[in-house]
């Protein structure tokens, strides 16, 4: 048993199976089997903005066959590239919020394939990591609609797929009225977000 991270090696392409048997308190994600370690708590003011985006979303979510989750929920996509019979190699992360509608994707870890809609709140430790490799780990596995959103500068960046390859939808700011490609029912005010 690893109750350590600094028994792990972090050039070494690690499984699901390993990272289940991990025991010790850091956070982390794998990223094609290769470990990234997560960004300490997230201050105040993005606890503030995740439960804001959670409170509307679910309120409006609630009645729907959609169901939201709140990170920290672990989402494994299968790098088909890497993975083999014996050995399969998964992407593990951890969104601040996500959308799955399909019932099948979901067991008692979390979700397995790519959620409908992905999350993530931008925070000074983590805005390369939730801008590059997020963004291309996303549109690779699929991910049909995927919000970045910035807190400092109270804006939302909204990617669609067409055709496997990430769309940007044009840039909200705080007086912007939200309109989810995919979901039409979100429709609220960007800075009821942000207070």
């Amino acid at each position: 048993m690893i109750n350590d991270i600094n028994q792990l090696d972090l050039n070494k392409t690690y499984s699901y199976a390993d990272y289940l048997t991990w025991m010790f308190q850091e956070r982390l994600e794998l990223y094609k089997g290769k470990i990234f370690k997560m960004s300490p708590a997230p201050s105040l003011y993005h606890q503030k903005v995740a439960g804001n985006i959670h409170g509307i979303l679910w309120t409006i979510f609630k009645n729907q066959s959609c169901n939201l989750f709140v990170g920290p929920f672990d989402v494994r996509l299968l790098d088909k590239k890497k993975s083999t019979s014996d050995n399969e190699i998964y992407t593990v992360v951890q969104p601040d919020l996500c959308v799955v509608c399909d019932e099948n994707k979901l067991d008692s870890r979390g979700a397995i394939g790519a959620p409908d809609l992905m999350i993530e709140i931008l925070s000074p430790g983590n805005s390369k990591k939730e801008m590059t490799h997020k963004y291309e780990l996303y549109q690779e596995a699929g991910v049909l609609e995927y919000w970045l959103v910035n807190p400092t500068d109270k804006t939302i960046l909204i990617y669609v797929l067409k055709d496997g390859i990430f769309v940007g939808q044009q840039p909200l700011i705080e007086e912007s009225i939200i309109k989810s490609p995919l979901f039409p029912q979100l429709d609220f005010t960007i800075s009821e977000l942000f207070n």
